[in-house]
């Protein structure tokens, strides 16, 4: 089994890329005049399992499809499973299992029918696996799709990309529709794959799960990596960040405008609440020059508490949903 890393990789290698490993060099893709990705690097370790993170346009799905040779870049390299993608990607996609944000399935079948379609060319083993996946996670598989709910759907579609055994899988919004106690059933089944040794790279509105189960997490934006960082290092700068909410917008840029450049390593506002990374987990002196300034005291502070959705905003300034 490969170790898992606790820090993103900084190869830059454009190959031969590692067995069980993804690598992405200067990838780009447009649609008509919409850029989805720009020139995009990325480099996923095998054993790993890392998290795609980023509001609707992001460029998360994109970047899946174009890894999985479904669609086409205009420029760059892929290399998956120490394989360049080439061609229509079939070669690729022997490699990887992938689950697709967006579903198509066929109502009339019954779900054990649908899952052994989608497992079609697999070996007899994946099959068995992926019927008691589906079993496990509920799924009343005598039943016609069409009768599914969405969550139910998406739980088919997960199962059959969990059974066979392959290196990596690249997961597109895999728990979307599903209730919590259901997530925390696909998390743990994600935890066991990885520790087997399988790579995957997932996508996920979800942001507590990717905190849970991903070693490193990269937040896109605009079809950019606005950062590249491990867990770790995530949930330090999660611990720095203190949120100042005044009364009014004009206490709260008097309040940014005063703040010594020393103490501070991010700072954003939005109306009257203030967000300001520390630059040490010491929040004692910010709050000694808060207490010296003139006029009436905040109205809520909150400092090393918040989540991975709140971090998004706080340190990029964009929703991540």
């Amino acid at each position: 089994m490969h170790a898992p890393t606790t820090e993103p990789s900084t190869s830059s290698a454009a190959g031969p890329a590692l067995p069980g490993s993804i690598q992405v060099r200067h990838l780009e893709k447009t649609f008509g005049d919409a850029r989805a990705l720009w020139p995009l690097d990325l480099t996923v370790d095998p054993g790993s399992i890392v998290g795609l993170i980023g509001p609707n346009g992001s460029g998360k799905s994109t970047l899946m499809r174009c890894l999985v040779g479904l669609t086409r870049p205009d420029r760059g390299e892929i290399w998956v499973d120490g394989l360049r993608l080439t061609g229509d990607g079939v070669g690729v996609r022997k490699r990887l299992t992938y689950a697709p944000g967006e579903m198509g399935v066929y109502r009339e079948m019954r779900g054990r029918e649908h899952l052994h379609w989608l497992l079609r060319g697999r070996d007899r083993a994946a099959r068995e696996r992926g019927q008691r996946l589906a079993q496990d996670l509920g799924l009343p598989l005598q039943r016609r799709v069409g009768t599914y709910s969405h969550g139910m759907k998406r739980q088919l579609v997960f199962a059959a990309a969990m059974a066979p055994r392959v290196p990596i899988r690249i997961l597109d919004e895999i728990t979307e529709g599903l209730d919590p106690s259901r997530r925390t059933e696909v998390t743990e089944v994600l935890e066991a794959d990885r520790q087997s040794g399988t790579t995957i790279l997932l996508s996920s509105h979800h942001f507590g799960e990717v905190d849970r189960v991903c070693e490193r997490i990269l937040f896109l934006q605009a079809g950019k990596v606005l950062e590249d960082a491990s867990s770790a290092r995530i949930r330090d700068r999660a611990a720095r960040l203190l949120r100042v909410v005044w009364s009014t917008e004009a206490e709260a840029m008097t309040y940014l405008d005063s703040l010594p450049s020393e103490a501070y390593l991010v700072k954003h506002r939005r109306v009257h609440e203030c967000v300001i990374e520390l630059a040490d987990h010491d929040p004692r002196p910010i709050l000694a020059h808060l207490k010296q300034l003139p006029g009436p005291p905040p109205l809520r502070l909150q400092f090393g508490s918040t989540t991975l959705a709140d971090l998004y905003r706080d340190l990029y300034g964009v929703e991540g949903t």
